[in-house]
């Protein structure tokens, strides 16, 4: 049986949805984040040694970081290729948008949400407002250019095409949900047409919300 190591509000609710899209049994060992730090228990590190998640133990691996958690799955228990393309160009397309997501995305949302704390607890208030002023203009001056760079990208995308890699639903999908959903979460999507209709069809389907249902309520960390 697989064992998920599901943290609370994290990369892992991914896990569970391409498990329920692949009908895989599992477990969840369920974890719950510190609610000053909001980091995770140090339970998750006589796990693995990073003490992160997600972490998947199936057949005596244990596995760590989502996109490969994901490609492992479809590898080994996607037998009929549901969720990866077969065409030659489409395939690229699936590589791509699996590394992107945490290669070239999420770093730049861990940035923000990271210079969008400065200025708040714990740091001492003497020095919070000078910290708060240099967080919000590296998000202004910085940040949020280059997220709105990168959100135009994918609004440009799936004006031509209903899923990320194509024309059909793939693990793509679902390595790339957790950080739209995240600028969905702080800022909206508004403005990009494409991309809210792309979350509305993919959070519809059933497998994502059974994921959620067992998993436990999900809140993007703000």
């Amino acid at each position: 049986m697989i064992t998920v190591h599901h943290l609370d509000n994290s990369r892992s609710q991914r896990i569970l949805w391409m498990l329920e899209e692949l009908s895989v049994p599992y477990e969840i060992q369920h974890y719950q984040r510190d609610k000053k730090s909001m980091l995770a228990p140090a339970a998750l590190k006589k796990v693995h040694p990073l003490g992160k998640s997600p972490v998947l133990e199936d057949k005596g691996l244990i596995l760590a970081e989502s996109g490969a958690i994901i490609e492992y799955l479809q590898e080994v228990y996607d037998e009929d290729s549901a969720l990866k393309p077969s065409a030659f160009a489409e395939r690229q397309q699936y590589r791509y948008w699996m590394h992107y997501a945490e290669g070239s995305l999420m770093p730049l949302l861990v940035m923000k949400l990271i210079f969008s704390r400065l200025g708040k607890q714990p740091m001492p208030w003497l020095i919070r407002p000078l910290a708060g002023a240099i967080g919000q203009g590296v998000q202004k001056n910085y940040l949020d250019k280059q997220i709105y760079t990168h959100m135009d990208y994918l609004e440009k995308h799936l004006a031509t095409h209903p899923y990320f890699a194509g024309y059909q639903f793939s693990a793509a999908d679902i390595q790339m949900s957790f950080p739209i959903e995240a600028i969905n979460a702080r800022a909206g999507l508004g403005q990009y047409p494409h991309l809210n209709a792309w979350l509305s069809n993919v959070t519809a389907r059933p497998a994502y919300q059974k994921a959620l249902e067992n998993g436990g309520p999900f809140t993007i960390l703000r």
